[in-house]
């Protein structure tokens, strides 16, 4: 079987979405943003050969994506991420003091 009509399928199942940059100015028509997004994550890999750890993995995506978002909404992503860390130690701190 052609590979053509299970993508004729799909596009037809999802062309709500397929379709949002025609209806949606601010839905890009392609997925460069996306692309440079994780090319971040490729280029760690290539330098230091990989990340030690899973969970290393999980901290620099969530770091990553919270910078490239923030920058993306022209925000200062040094206050965000201090904003967080502040937070944080905030509710660490309230935590103890409620447990004693």
């Amino acid at each position: 079987m052609s590979k053509i009509f299970p993508f004729q399928k799909r596009l037809k199942k999802r062309k709500c979405q397929v379709f949002n940059f025609l209806f949606y100015p601010d839905v890009p028509y392609d997925n460069n943003g996306s692309e440079r997004s994780i090319r971040n994550v490729k280029v760690k890999q290539k330098v230091s050969g990989n990340f030690r750890s899973e969970r290393g993995a999980e901290i620099f995506a969530i770091l990553r994506s919270v910078v490239d978002t923030v920058i993306k909404k022209g925000g200062n992503p040094f206050n965000t991420i201090r904003f967080a860390i502040n937070l944080a130690a905030a509710k660490k701190e309230f935590l103890i003091n409620r447990l004693r």
